[in-house]
């Protein structure tokens, strides 16, 4: 089990508007935000399994957090395969910062006799 992060995000201070690593908010173009912590449990809404850059396969998932935004990052936990649409998964320490890469895992990963 790796240990919990937090997750830093902006809010618009004009709208309200939740956004991850934008220098205007998306939405009224306002340079006002403000630094946040998420509540850092997200749910996978898309999910796949990439071979570029590298010899291994991982996963590349897209995870709403309940703030409202949405952002692309890898899921870590079980095979990447075996990552569904619909799994709750939370930030995990160990993220590389020179990249500044989001990495999640799952609150409960798959049963071990499950993976092939």
């Amino acid at each position: 089990m790796h240990e919990e992060a937090g997750l830093h995000y902006h809010r618009c201070r004009w709208c309200g508007t939740a956004s991850f690593r934008r220098l205007l908010c998306p939405v009224c173009a306002s340079s006002d935000l403000k630094r946040e912590l998420s509540a850092g449990v997200g749910v996978v809404v898309r999910t796949g399994v990439v071979h570029r850059y590298t010899d291994a396969a991982r996963n590349e998932s897209l995870v709403r957090l309940p703030e409202g935004f949405v952002f692309r990052c890898r899921v870590v936990g079980a095979p990447p395969h075996q990552v569904s649409v619909g799994a709750r998964v939370r930030p995990v320490a160990g993220d590389d910062p020179d990249t500044g890469e989001v990495v999640f895992e799952l609150c409960e990963p798959p049963r071990r006799d499950d993976w092939y």
